[in-house]
């Protein structure tokens, strides 16, 4: 939002703070300014100067020799502007001077005419995008004023980042209510220069509900769901041309360009109050009704921009009785528009439903300023006072006279919010005792009001600019805590009795998980939900960005992302981790499935660079070790990591993937080399690993660790070569030596593999180590042998094992 620092301080005459100051409120107000400029830099050297003869340059067609008096001399001038004319107001850059740019302006030739200096566009002054002719002025002058101090340019332009619950600041009115301080007087609206209304006078309103007829237009409201009140005030006799100096100046101040006096006239209420008015051309109202209705299907509107839009009954249209003629709040119509022939206007002023104009917005793709505030919410109790204001304005600048009686069709009134505030709430929420006079005190130069109380509670009424936001107790806290201060509240903690409410079980696992994921030394990554098609089947209605019009149906993939970034920045190790939500299509109808996952993603070394350790790179051993950690805490039991191959996925390279299944076999995460195909990696990068697993909506109860004394008496080992079938996995042959070793097996381990002389093709010699002991007493020989030989028998006999050496 550009605020205008002269027009700010029109608004509250007696606001002393420098612009320092004033961005500094703001921001501890929580809305900080984001940049600052100073409007006249770069102009003191530009004056206005006066086009006393134009003639046509005799060695050039485009080109035109200008005789200018710049309150000097008369000095010719080179110009190729086409708008150049005689008797003509133009800014001058005389010889010596700088512009804006930095262009120095010296003497020279231009296809041998000598030029003295240069007429200027508004690009080229910094005060505005025209650049196809020159910047006319319009006013009464002296050649040779400087033009900072003939267009009342000496101003300073702050951009103010406003949030969205926040309308009534996108207005210097509402602006100078949020910078105002105890001793800074109040915001009054000043005088309009040329308005000759005599004080006190009050124009004359006819109502209506959902109609209202006029002597020559009626206005019908047949959607009050999307358009509850909307009025008209018809002006004749108005002559449109450019605008005074004093009101292009304050426009441009602003960011906005002067159009025409009607024209600007609307822009400046919207800047000043917060309220779009749009200005149509009366002879060109078809059936003199202005009708407000749904637009219907297959009707099309060229906008103001010179665009044919097509409309959709989702849309709500400004028509005539018999076509459209403006898209409601969001942009008026070409063939209605106010040009130089227009005699006699129908100035707008409606309140429209927030929802419907973004959603119209968003299907057109078209952003305007009055979108911008309408989508938000104006004052539901300002339009009169906006609309009135406006038609004097436009008397004053473009002459007319308004017709009366002025036409106010309102179909839904709007009920005045009301909020009850209890100041031990207050307390209770901040921490800090207020009285009932300090609350008083900090909310009603803000427009709140107190009516009584009810009991232990006040009643405040909520002014019309701020009843979007404020509907609720805590949001009045919240204004008392703004104005108050964040920075007056106390930095010590208060006495405070911890909650008894244990964690949810869901939230209790996911932070386990990221301390278990941060001990491997892995760091936490936060994408976004929004994904490109192909990465999500969800299609989002109103989307962020065309790019990513899909909700995610997978972590892994905007991981890879940042491990694409990483590479191209040449950092090698990566190590990161998310828990988040991944969303799946529903069935026709019905909402869309969420489920929590956590995604891994692995590049690099296994260990930090140090002289103690090898540079040894991530393998599937380390991956495969952290699913089976990972599942030790969300299954009971752990599940079983076994070799997998999903022929529907093709993230994974083949012959690389392990899964995570549970008890009952389902596949719970996955883990393997991420293929080459699905990552955009540098020549010199090596593997990516990725881990993909699936959180349970209720966390198996894992058994908590016991503590045992040490063992009194010893055990005993005994080794065997096992010759395994390629086909047949290592933890399928370690789970029947588990059930067969008998009570006395406390452990089966892999110590060798071996393949190659001796060994079968298709087969591999796996060494396993049996650890034996019993509790109460010392094993014997006979006992250990005995379930070695059982043991061995059922791998022969169950999965056709044999035993090197039997």
């Amino acid at each position: 939002m550009n605020i205008s620092l002269r027009w700010l301080k029109d608004l509250a005459p007696e606001l002393g703070a420098t612009p320092e100051e004033i961005a500094e409120r703001l921001t501890h107000r929580g809305f900080p300014v984001e940049g600052r400029e100073d409007l006249a830099a770069g102009l003191g050297e530009i004056q206005v100067a006066r086009v006393t003869g134009v003639r046509p340059h005799p060695d050039a067609d485009r080109l035109t020799l200008c005789q200018v008096d710049s309150g000097g001399e008369t000095l010719q001038v080179v110009c190729g502007a086409p708008n150049v004319r005689e008797g003509g107001w133009y800014p001058f850059a005389p010889v010596g001077s700088t512009l804006p740019g930095g262009m120095k302006i010296r003497k020279a030739k231009l296809r041998g005419e000598p030029s003295h200096g240069m007429l200027c566009s508004e690009k080229e002054l910094g005060l505005g995008s025209g650049a196809d002719g020159l910047m006319t002025l319009e006013g009464d002058f002296a050649a040779g004023d400087p033009l900072v101090e003939a267009l009342g340019l000496s101003d300073i332009r702050l951009d103010v980042e406003v949030t969205s619950n926040r309308p009534d600041l996108l207005s210097h009115q509402g602006m100078a209510r949020e910078v105002l301080r105890e001793g800074d007087g109040e915001v009054r609206l000043p005088g309009l220069p040329g308005d000759a209304t005599p004080e006190g006078s009050v124009m004359e309103w006819r109502e209506g509900e959902a109609a209202v007829e006029g002597p020559h237009l009626s206005i019908r409201i047949e959607d009050p769901d999307r358009c509850p009140r909307y009025l008209g005030i018809v002006i004749r006799g108005v002559e449109v041309g450019p605008s005074p100096a004093w009101l292009q100046a304050r426009l441009r101040a602003v960011g906005a360009r002067p159009v025409n006096n009607v024209v600007d006239a609307t822009n400046y209420i919207l800047h000043e109050v917060g309220q779009p008015l749009h200005a149509f051309d009366l002879d060109r109202i078809g059936g003199g009704a202005v009708v407000v209705r749904k637009a219907r299907e297959g009707e099309e509107l060229r906008t103001l921009d010179g665009v044919d839009r097509g409309l959709t009954p989702e849309m709500l249209a400004i028509c005539d009785a018999e076509r459209p003629m403006a898209v409601a709040g969001v942009l008026g119509g070409a063939e209605s528009e106010v040009t130089e022939e227009t005699r006699d206007i129908l100035l707008e002023c409606a309140l429209f439903t927030p929802g419907p104009i973004r959603a119209t917005r968003k299907a057109l793709a078209l952003s305007t300023d009055a979108s911008y505030r309408f989508e938000r919410g104006v004052d539901p109790e300002g339009l009169r006072a906006a609309a009135e204001r406006c038609a004097r304005l436009i008397v004053a600048v473009a002459g007319g006279e308004v017709e009366a009686p002025l036409l106010d069709a309102t179909a839904r009134p709007h009920t005045p919010v009301r909020v009850t505030l209890r100041p031990a709430r207050v307390e209770a929420v901040l921490g800090v005792h207020f009285t009932e006079e300090t609350i008083r005190e900090l909310l009603e130069p803000l427009g709140f009001t107190f009516d009584g109380r009810d009991g232990e509670a006040l009643s405040v009424g909520v002014p019309g600019w701020r009843s979007w936001d404020v509907t609720r107790e805590v949001d009045l806290v919240e204004e008392i805590a703004r104005t108050w201060g964040f920075d007056h509240f106390p930095d010590t903690l208060n006495p405070y009795r911890p909650g008894t409410v244990p964690d949810d079980p869901r939230f209790a696992l996911e932070d386990e998980l990221r301390s278990r994921l941060s001990a491997w030394g892995l760091l936490e990554a936060q994408t976004p939900a929004f994904a490109p098609e192909g990465e999500g089947e969800v299609e989002v209605s109103n989307p962020v960005s065309a790019e990513e019009r899909y909700l995610r149906r997978s972590l892994v993939p905007a991981l890879l992302r940042r491990v694409e970034y990483n590479l191209a920045r040449r950092n090698r190790d990566i190590r990161l981790y998310e828990i988040g939500t991944v969303f799946t299509a529903g069935e026709k109808g019905a909402l869309p499935g969420e489920a929590t996952r956590l995604a891994v993603v692995l590049h690099g070394r296994r260990l930090p660079e140090h002289w103690s350790t090898d540079d040894s790179a991530v393998d599937l051993w380390e991956v495969k070790g952290l699913l089976e950690s990972l599942g030790a805490s969300i299954l009971s039991g752990g599940g079983q990591v076994v070799p997998h191959e999903d022929e529907e996925s093709d993230l994974y390279l083949p012959g690389t993937t392990v899964a995570l299944h549970e008890a009952g076999g389902e596949v719970v995460g996955t883990a393997g080399a991420v293929h080459p195909d699905r990552v955009d990696l540098p020549p010199w990068a090596g593997t990516v690993w990725a881990l993909d697993l699936a959180l349970p909506e209720a966390p198996a109860q894992v058994e908590d660790f016991r503590v045992r004394p040490l063992p009194t008496h010893p055990g005993t080992e005994r080794d065997l070569a096992l010759v395994i079938s390629d086909d047949r996995t290592v933890e399928e042959v370690l789970g029947l030596v588990r059930e067969r070793g008998g009570e006395i097996l406390a452990e089966a381990s892999i110590f060798d593999l071996y393949r190659g002389r001796g060994i079968p093709e298709g087969h591999r010699s796996v060494a396993v180590r049996l650890h034996f002991r019993a509790e109460d007493r010392t094993l014997t020989d006979a006992e250990v042998d005995g379930w070695v030989d059982a043991v061995a028998g059922a791998l022969k006999e169950e999965m056709g094992v044999g035993i090197r050496g039997r």
